[in-house]
C-alpha cells in the first residue's frame, strides 16, 4: 500500500496569503509567525479595526505589513495603504521592511516621507504613484496642505507606536490625517502601552475595534544583562574607556542626556582613536541618514546619541549600551537598553551611577522591576563584581597581578564617599588610580588603546 506524503502547508498560505508574499517571507529568513502576526494577520484580512498592545521586537511590522500588501490593487495608482510612524528612523525602517516584503510583487510601489528630507526628493517619489505610503505625521500633513497628497482612496491606515506618537504632540496632526481619509477605511493602532490619547483616538475613529494584547515571547525577549558601575562625574570617561579598550564589544551605543554632551563625548572619542559618530536633535536629516546607514553596515563601531535621536533605531547586532548619563524618565531607560539583546543575541547594558544619581537609579529600578549587577573598580584599577570582588573581565586577574608589580602614580586623589541605595549600603574612602597609567602596565594593548596612545603623543 503506497502512502502519500503531503508537504506541510505554510502558515501564511493557510491564511490565504499570496505566493509572492509567502516567498518574500521565507526569503527574508523568517521561519515561524510570531504571536502578534498569528493574531493580527487574519483579523486585518477580515477588515477589522484593531488595537494591538505589544512590546518592541514582537514582529509588528510584518503583522500589519503582510495584510496591507495583500489589499493593494496593482491596477490602481492611488495611495491605498498608509503607515504613520513617530520618528524618521522608524519610518525609514518600516519602509525598508515593507520593500523587502514586496520584493516579488511586480508593480507595487512604496514611498517614505519625513521631515528633514528635501521636498524635491519627496515629490519625485510621489510622482511615481506609490500605492503604499510610510510617513511621519508632520511631513504628511504638510504635503496634504500643499495638495501633493490625497488620502480619499486609502483602504488601511496603521498608526505604529501610537502611544509615543501621540505623547510627542502629534494628536491634532494624526486626527486631521485620519479625518481626511475615507470614513470606512480600516484603522489599526499598534502601541506598547495604552494611554488616554490612544483610547480617545480609538473611540473617535475606530469601528468596533478588536483588542489584541501580546506579551514578549520568551524567545523574543531581549536578552540583556544589566550592570551598574559606581562612578562619579570625573571618572565616567575613564571608566568608559576601560570597557571600550577591553575589545569585548564591537558595536555599541552610548546615551547622553543633552546635545552638547553627545557632541563633546563623540569628539573626545574620535580624538582618542575610536570610530564614533553622534546623533542629536540639531543633526541634519541627510547626515542622520548617512550615520544610521553607516552604523548598520558596520562602517563605525560607536554611536553616541540622545534619547530623541535614538527613537526608532533598530540595529540587531548592537552588543552593548552605555548610559553615560542616566535618563530623565524611566521609560527612556527601557528604550535605551532595548537597543541591544535583539534577534536572539545576548546584550549588555552599563549605567554609570554616582552618589548624585542614586535616587534617580532607584526610581528606574522600581519602574522596571529589575536588579542589575553591581560593579566597582578596586584600588588597582580593575573592574570587579561588587559582591565577591572577582574581576569582571576574563583577563582582569592577570592585569591586576601585573599592576601590583608596578607602582601607580595617582592622576588625582580624592576621598569619595558613596551611599547608593539602589546598589546597597556602601561606603568607602579611596584614592582612585590613574587609568592612563593602568593601561600602560597592562602588557597587551588593544588596537584602539594603541591609537589613543599615538593620538595623545602627537603635538
Amino acid at each position: 500500500m503506497n502512502e502519500t506524503q503531503t508537504a506541510a502547508v505554510h502558515p501564511l498560505e493557510e491564511m490565504g496569503i499570496s505566493r509572492e508574499v509567502v516567498q518574500a517571507f521565507d526569503w527574508m529568513g523568517f521561519q515561524n509567525l510570531t504571536a502578534i502576526q498569528q493574531k493580527c494577520i487574519p483579523l486585518m484580512m477580515d477588515g477589522h479595526d484593531i488595537i494591538a498592545i505589544a512590546p518592541t521586537g514582537t514582529g509588528k511590522t510584518l503583522g500589519f505589513g503582510i495584510p496591507m500588501l495583500e489589499y493593494v490593487n496593482l491596477d490602481d495608482s492611488n495611495i491605498q495603504e498608509v503607515v504613520l510612524a513617530p520618528t524618521r528612523e522608524l519610518a525609514q525602517q518600516i519602509a525598508d521592511e515593507l520593500t523587502h516584503l514586496a520584493h516579488f510583487i511586480k508593480g507595487l510601489k512604496i514611498a517614505v516621507i519625513y521631515g528633514g528630507q528635501p521636498f524635491g526628493k519627496q515629490m519625485s517619489a510621489l510622482s511615481r504613484k506609490p500605492q503604499v505610503l510610510v510617513a511621519t505625521p508632520g511631513r504628511l500633513l504638510d504635503h496634504m496642505q500643499r495638495g501633493n497628497i490625497r488620502l480619499g482612496t486609502v483602504h488601511t491606515m496603521v498608526l505604529d507606536e501610537a502611544d509615543e506618537m501621540l505623547k510627542m504632540g502629534f494628536v491634532q496632526d494624526v486626527e486631521k490625517i485620519i479625518e481626511s481619509a475615507d470614513p470606512n477605511r480600516q484603522l489599526v493602532m499598534f502601541s506598547a502601552t495604552t494611554n488616554q490619547d490612544v483610547l480617545t483616538v480609538s473611540w473617535k475613529y475606530q469601528h468596533d475595534p478588536i483588542e489584541i494584547v501580546v506579551q514578549a515571547e520568551a524567545e523574543n525577549k531581549p536578552n540583556i544583562t544589566q550592570y551598574i558601575i559606581e562612578s562619579d562625574q570625573k571618572q565616567k570617561y575613564e571608566h568608559l574607556l576601560y570597557l571600550l579598550d577591553s575589545d569585548q564589544y564591537k558595536r555599541v551605543m552610548i546615551f547622553c542626556n543633552t546635545k552638547d554632551m553627545t557632541a563633546r563625548l563623540c569628539d573626545r572619542l574620535k580624538k582618542a582613536g575610536y570610530q564614533a559618530e553622534c546623533l542629536h536633535g540639531d543633526v541634519r536629516q541627510s547626515f542622520r541618514d548617512k550615520v544610521m546607514s553607516g552604523f548598520r553596515k558596520g562602517e563605525f563601531e560607536i554611536l553616541v546619541a540622545t534619547d530623541v535621536a535614538a527613537r526608532g533605531i533598530d540595529v540587531d547586532d548592537v552588543e552593548a549600551v552605555f548610559n553615560y548619563d542616566l535618563p530623565d524618565k524611566q521609560e527612556f531607560y527601557v528604550h535605551r537598553i532595548g537597543r541591544t539583546g535583539r534577534a536572539k543575541r545576548a546584550g549588555v547594558s552599563f549605567s554609570f551611577v554616582s552618589f548624585r544619581d542614586s535616587i534617580r537609579m532607584d526610581e528606574i529600578l522600581k519602574y522596571i522591576d529589575s536588579k542589575p549587577i553591581s560593579l566597582v573598580f578596586d584600588d588597582f584599577g580593575t573592574l570587579c563584581y561588587k559582591e565577591d570582588g572577582t574581576p569582571f573581565l576574563e583577563n582582569a586577574k592577570n592585569r591586576r597581578q601585573r599592576q601590583r608589580e608596578k607602582p601607580l602614580t595617582p592622576l588625582f586623589s580624592s576621598r569619595v564617599k558613596y551611599s547608593l541605595s539602589v546598589i546597597g549600603e556602601w561606603s568607602s574612602s579611596r584614592s582612585w588610580p590613574p587609568f592612563a597609567s593602568t593601561r600602560r602596565t597592562c602588557g597587551r594593548f588593544s588596537s584602539r588603546a594603541r591609537a589613543r596612545s599615538r593620538a595623545s603623543a602627537e603635538p
